[in-house]
């Protein structure tokens, strides 16, 4: 939680202010909803036997889900709202609008695009900023101590595919595409999409999709190691749910613990990576949810885990 705060605190004051004071609305149902920005962002709890799981929809269709001012300080204040969540184990992030995740510009001008027409209104060092808050946010994602899933259908282009990165999880539709059209709009990828990319698929294969614009189906993105899975168009949602309920019965404890291991011990070197598993480990060896699992282990039933 502490990444969190810090993260935080670099998009600026004056958007947590504004975000503070915005209403946001509580519904019971079979689900619990948080709703804020226009209805750009939906936060969903899940109940029942589904408690633990938590789906950010995004559904803002005039503009294919692009990410303006807006949905941006609504997706940050998502973020700390989830942060401090006690009883989340999983997060989803998913597109409400058909046939699109999050798109970037379409170079053939087919989409209206109002992320792209907020930069061009923008000064130099405005863009600069509402960048450099945008690579804030998806840090934001990337530090949650929990899972989270992309649920890709449709596009998943430019800040759309640099969020999806962010996520520790990505499934794809078929029908999905993903790229980074960047280069042809004289820019190159800022919200993280250089390092992200490179990071899990390689730098040469980074390299050919970001320096050519090249876009690939949800088909070659799992090939390639973009994605974690690829399934039958409209089926992406059951699969990220099927995954997360998998995720939702393990202990949690041990669940953030080894999100952590893996995450921060990637560029160590082994003796420091291995000292980190080391301190994880530790982490839930004085846990009930140690002892409950062997418990039930023995007794031939499901374990019941607490988080403690």
């Amino acid at each position: 939680m502490a990444v969190m705060t810090t993260i935080a605190r670099s998009i600026g004051q004056q958007w947590r202010r504004s975000t503070i004071n915005r209403p946001w609305q509580l519904h019971t149902s079979r689900y619990l909803i948080l709703q804020a920005f226009a209805e750009s962002l939906t936060l969903r709890r899940l109940s029942d036997s589904d408690s633990g799981i938590v789906v950010l929809d995004v559904n803002r269709p005039e503009s294919k889900n692009a990410i303006g001012k807006n949905m941006l300080r609504g997706l940050l204040r998502c973020l700390e709202i989830l942060d401090d969540d006690c009883s989340a184990k999983v997060m989803m992030i998913r597109s409400s609008v058909p046939n699109v995740f999050c798109a970037g510009a379409d170079l053939k001008g087919s989409v209206s695009d109002v992320f792209i027409q907020e930069r061009r209104t923008m000064a130099p060092m405005e863009v600069q900023s509402f960048v450099n808050d945008l690579r804030s946010a998806f840090s934001l994602i990337e530090a949650l101590s929990i899972p989270t899933i992309a649920v890709i259908e449709g596009a998943a282009l430019g800040g759309g595919l640099e969020m999806a990165l962010s996520c520790d999880l990505r499934i794809c539709g078929e029908n999905s595409v993903l790229g980074f059209p960047e280069t042809g709009l004289a820019i190159i990828p800022g919200a993280g999409g250089t390092q992200r990319l490179s990071r899990l698929v390689g730098k040469s294969v980074a390299k050919d999709l970001i320096f050519t614009g090249r876009k690939v189906s949800g088909a070659e993105a799992y090939s390639m190691g973009l994605a974690n899975y690829c399934v039958a168009p409209a089926s992406a949602y059951s699969k990220a749910l099927e995954l997360a309920r998998e995720i939702n019965q393990k202990g949690p404890v041990a669940v953030r613990m080894a999100k952590q291991a893996i995450n921060e011990g990637f560029d160590m070197d082994m003796e420091s990576a291995l000292k980190l598993e080391e301190d994880c480990y530790e982490e839930v060896l004085h846990t009930k949810d140690r002892l409950e699992g062997l418990t039930a282990f023995a007794q031939k039933r499901k374990p019941i885990y607490s988080g403690e």
